[in-house]
């Protein structure tokens, strides 16, 4: 097999859209999403944006998911705050490593740098993978409004 992680590409939009549908469809994430909002995305990480990056997971070159990261900073922490903010692997390609390797590939592209993910309770999958990769729990709640 053939498993490698890449930088979104002008090709791959479709796919990572058609893949943010099946994502975004589950019960680990708790907003509906829309395809407006999945364009917008996936146009991010294609512009020269310095907030947003997207990578694609293919195995032997078929597209089985993705992810997004969002970048800031953390003055709770003092440092460079790295949002993953999506991550989906379809269910055939679980257990493969993506997840483990993405964590990893993040960590090595920015090593000073505060990762934060979110994370549904109801998925223990991904739970132990971010455990394994050395996430805890913050101790609070986030809020959000829209403007």
């Amino acid at each position: 097999m053939n498993d490698v992680i890449r930088t979104i590409t002008n090709a791959d939009r479709e796919a990572v859209v058609a893949l943010m549908r099946e994502f975004y469809a589950t019960p680990y994430v708790s907003t509906n999403g829309s395809d407006e909002i999945f364009y917008a995305d996936v146009d991010a990480c294609l512009s020269d944006s310095p907030y947003v990056e997207g990578y694609v997971f293919e195995s032997d070159g078929e597209i089985c998911g993705y992810a997004m990261l969002a970048k800031s900073y953390s003055t709770e922490f003092g440092k460079r705050c790295i949002w993953i903010e999506d991550i989906y692997i379809q269910d055939d390609f679980r257990g493969r490593g993506f997840g483990s390797r993405f964590i990893e590939q993040v960590s090595r592209t920015y090593p000073n740098a505060l990762l934060r993910l979110e994370v549904e309770e109801e998925n223990e999958r991904a739970i132990g993978v971010y455990k394994n990769a050395g996430f805890d729990f913050l101790p609070y709640l986030e809020m959000k409004k829209h403007t």
